[in-house]
């Protein structure tokens, strides 16, 4: 499906621009340059992106679509996402011996992950190309947002998972009525299925032949942590990787803020984790290489990817920034979890727990300190994987009797 449709129909969108070789294509599905392979960014109007103002942003509706100046379609059905909160985390700052550390909160999308950011700007594209089925490889989350954007539209959603995946992130995708083809395999394994099926069906998988559009939703994570925090950067930001694409997104809308005069200053420098049983990313930035495929085997499912799509660009974002990416051990994932409710009263899943272990790696090593400005993203909600943090459920039980439990509290009666 690749008519030309209306140009106003792509937002500030110009064209599509292969990231290795510069070689551009018109708007429309397409995922790999037809020269060199490399993958397809979009390219952008720069007479329409200087059109975008503080003042045409704040004045447009409180959700990600304020930013629609800035990314490359027309809005579809607004389900409210975006505009999520930014927490003050003293309580976390003192832990870690900073000062001042805000916790954004993505776990107040629709669907309770940042996911819903990339496939509202993806599923905007496909039913402007006449596409009547979503359709995903997914680690759960991307699945979850999938069906409930599909649900809203009224089309079709198919998705493809691992077949061991959380039950709380199945029936999640289940419950939008969704097609869901549990995968005996990897989600690397979905990942290949999706790209044979996208040449085999006419379907609209996000993550493939729309992935230029679909990424372009993470940059408004940037967008309203500047503007959040009045029009001015943070010192870093700190965020889980999986593909890579949500990490380098980052950096890249903080740039485009720069550019256009919106904010002045440095652009913050962004911070990876990696779980350790799926880390090729930090691997290759510690070992200053290129990026090698892994098996996963580890329990922060949601970023389990051991061949991540963006892996190399994350790894040249972290470089370009200043910052750096992390293994954070297996054992300490759960702990971060409850360490980040316990602090914050923000309860995120496994992928921010590994954000957070990255934090306190760079703060352990001198590469954050006291005075630096700190925002952790929390991608996901924690009611997704709670069977990881279950022990801390220690009820103590007692009759419907007042004086009985003032005497377990040692109150005299």
């Amino acid at each position: 499906m690749t008519t030309l449709l209306d140009r106003t129909s792509f937002g500030a969108a110009a064209n599509l621009v292969c990231r290795e070789c510069g070689a551009t294509y018109d708007l429309g599905p397409g995922n790999a340059c037809e020269q060199c392979f490399g993958p397809l960014e979009i390219g952008y109007d720069d007479s329409l992106l200087a059109q975008v103002t503080r003042e045409s942003i704040e004045a447009g509706p409180r959700t990600m679509w304020r930013y629609g100046g800035l990314l490359p379609v027309a809005p579809v059905v607004d389900l409210q996402v975006g505009c999520t909160r930014l927490v003050r985390a003293d309580n976390l700052a003192r832990e870690l011996g900073m000062k001042s550390v805000w916790v954004k909160d993505d776990s107040g999308n629709p669907t309770h992950s940042f996911k819903d950011r990339v496939v509202a700007v993806a599923c905007a594209t496909a039913l402007e190309h006449g596409y009547t089925t979503l359709a995903c490889s997914s680690t759960g989350n991307l699945a979850n947002a999938v069906a409930a954007r599909a649900a809203a539209e009224g089309i079709e959603a198919a998705v493809l998972v691992p077949a061991d995946l959380e039950p709380e992130k199945l029936v999640a995708t289940a419950v939008y009525g969704a097609t869901i083809f549990a995968v005996n395999g990897s989600y690397d394994d979905c990942s290949r299925l999706s790209v044979e099926l996208s040449f085999e069906l006419d379907w609209a998988f996000v993550n493939v032949e729309l992935r230029a559009y679909y990424a372009e939703g993470s940059k408004t994570l940037a967008f309203e942590i500047a503007e959040q925090l009045g029009w001015e950067f943070p010192d870093a930001v700190v965020a889980p990787i999986a593909s890579g694409a949500m990490y380098s997104k980052l950096h890249k809308g903080f740039g485009e803020l720069l550019e256009l005069g919106l904010v002045e200053g440095e652009r913050p420098r962004v911070f990876g984790g990696q779980a350790e049983g799926c880390a090729p990313v930090a691997t290759a930035f510690a070992d200053g290489a290129r990026v090698k495929p892994v098996r996963p085997n580890t329990i922060a499912r949601s970023i389990a990817i051991g061949s991540p799509a963006d892996g190399d660009l994350a790894v040249a974002t972290a470089v370009d920034s200043g910052g750096s990416i992390y293994s954070v051990p297996e054992d300490e994932i759960p702990e971060n979890i409850k360490l980040l409710a316990e602090t914050t009263g923000v309860w995120g899943e496994t992928a921010p727990a590994t954000a957070l272990g990255a934090l306190r790696e760079a703060v352990r090593r001198g590469e954050l300190g006291e005075e630096d400005r700190v925002v952790l993203l929390v991608t996901g909600d924690g009611l997704k994987t709670p069977a990881l943090v279950a022990d801390r459920l220690e009820p103590v039980f007692v009759e419907p009797d007042a004086d009985l439990i003032l005497e377990r509290l040692g109150v005299a009666v």
